[in-house]
């Protein structure tokens, strides 16, 4: 598992949605909540509808923009508060694609795709 993970969500009829063939997933939603977030946090960047990258990792790195803190588990995914906006989002169960379990707190850099 790498300690940096690297998506870039696009827009697909009128959500927010991610490839990553290398683990298995095309089109996989962000819902509840996240896609909310995600909404926020690309305020500034281009076109993201077009595609824009998102990294997360379980630890800090340079250039992380926020911290989701991990709150409670439901229907075998995991619901994750963002303080810098006041805000809750549930992640699905392919976030274990990603981490074995579900971390604590997630740190995540949104960006422009170039």
């Amino acid at each position: 598992m790498n300690a940096i993970n690297v998506i870039y969500p696009y827009k697909y009829e009128n959500m927010w949605v991610f490839d990553d063939e290398r683990v298995g997933l095309i089109q996989e939603p962000f819902v509840a909540g996240s896609d909310k977030i995600i909404e926020q946090m690309v305020a500034d960047i281009t076109n993201p509808e077009d595609g824009f990258v998102l990294m997360f990792a379980s630890t800090p790195f340079p250039g992380y923009q926020s911290t989701l803190e991990w709150k409670r588990e439901e229907y075998g995914g995991n619901w994750y508060h963002s303080s810098q906006l006041g805000m809750e989002g549930w992640l699905c169960p392919a976030m274990f694609k990603y981490f074995e379990k579900a971390p604590e707190n997630l740190y995540v850099q949104f960006k422009t795709r170039k």
